[in-house]
């Protein structure tokens, strides 16, 4: 099982500090995760620019030019926050045997190994 998901809030936690133009300390929602490249793709972390080559659309306007997006980081610069106290923390996994419609299942659950709390 994974320890970060597509939609959690993770920080990055190494690289260079903010004060030198870097994205250490920063927050955000995960966008995608590249499971084979072991890399996630997070909101408003990691931005460089693209130079798209000049075109037209069926309707004439022209396109490209200079874009900034999001480009991948490795997994394991970053940590998922703690929904209780909004900082980094560990995952851990538990097992819970769950009865649904007389059925019981054993079902992982992740949570924060600071607070204890389900994520």
């Amino acid at each position: 099982m994974a320890n970060i998901k597509k939609g959690d809030i993770v920080q990055v936690i190494s690289g260079a500090s903010q004060s030198r133009g870097g994205d250490k300390g920063k927050q955000g929602r995960v966008i995608d995760v590249l499971v084979e490249r072991n890399r996630v793709l997070v909101e408003g972390v990691n931005f460089v620019t693209k130079h798209v080559k000049v075109g037209q659309t069926q309707r004439g306007t022209k396109t490209g030019g200079v874009e900034t997006h999001e480009a991948p980081i490795h997994i394991s610069n970053v940590a998922l926050i703690d929904p209780e106290t909004k900082k980094p923390t560990r995952v851990g996994h538990r097992v819970e045997q769950v009865t649904k419609d007389g059925v019981t299942k054993s079902v992982r659950i992740r949570y924060a190994k600071k607070s204890g709390k389900d994520l």
